[in-house]
């Protein structure tokens, strides 16, 4: 079963920037894409920012030029840096290893919050 486990969130102010990573019990290249999702409170989980296994990024038109994902192989690890955070960025961060076929796997979840 393949574990994974989100870390990083937290409480900042409007403008802070703050880095999530994921780490995964089993080798990340094994997927062909990881991805950082997020929900807020009564909206849908959402696809913040993908990176398959050729390194081609995805971003969320509302996260371009302030978010980053990367990967880290010989960790396992996928990381989301976050820069210039706004309030509407507050939400559960999940993360997630998709491969060709389903299923996809799901951390628990870190909760970022964004408040003066």
């Amino acid at each position: 079963q393949v574990r994974l486990v989100e870390s990083g969130g937290g409480l900042v102010q409007p403008g802070w920037s703050l880095l999530l990573s994921c780490v995964s019990s089993e080798n990340i290249t094994n997927f062909d894409v990881m991805g950082w999702y997020r929900q807020a409170p009564g909206l849908q989980r959402e696809l913040v920012a993908n990176i398959n296994v050729e390194g081609t990024t995805n971003y969320a038109d509302s996260v371009k030029g302030r978010f980053t994902i990367s990967v880290e192989n010989t960790r396992n690890t996928v990381y989301l840096q976050m820069s210039t955070l706004k309030p509407d960025d507050a939400a559960v961060y999940y993360c997630n290893a998709k491969r060709s076929r389903p299923p996809d796997y799901w951390g628990q979840g870190t909760r970022v919050t964004v408040s003066s």
